[in-house]
């Protein structure tokens, strides 16, 4: 079991903010591009970030987000600018479309999904529906 990387938010995205359809099933901002590159240079004998999806909160679903050491057989792989991010087959339907962002204050660190799937939310912003 790898070890967990960073807390992650999740987000539905309103009319108001339009994402740019593409073919990855994820795309990486630069913030979270630079982050993961970070993580990556404290975690040399990882591949990269890996992405799941679990049942659990108020409204059924949350992302987890922890280092890959292996790559599982149906997983997804994203590559964007010299970093992987590994997607568990059962998030991959969830994540379609998906902006991760990454968000640092005085208060937290976070990585952030811009998701256009997204029914519900809960008051947290940790588990949504879809």
């Amino acid at each position: 079991m790898a070890a967990r990387a960073v807390g992650t938010t999740i987000r539905a995205v309103t009319s108001k903010r339009k994402l740019i359809p593409t073919r990855a099933p994820l795309v990486l901002t630069q913030t979270a591009v630079h982050k993961i590159k970070r993580l990556m240079t404290e975690r040399p004998d990882m591949l990269g970030l890996k992405i799941g999806v679990k049942t659990r909160g108020c409204n059924g679903l949350t992302y987890t987000l922890d280092y890959a050491k292996e790559v599982g057989k149906f997983d997804e792989a994203v590559e964007q600018d010299g970093v992987k991010v590994f997607i568990d087959s059962k998030a991959q339907l969830t994540l379609l479309g998906t902006e991760m962002d990454y968000s640092e204050t005085e208060l937290t660190s976070e990585f952030i999904f811009n998701n256009p799937n997204i029914k519900g939310l809960c008051g947290c912003g940790e588990s949504f529906n879809v």
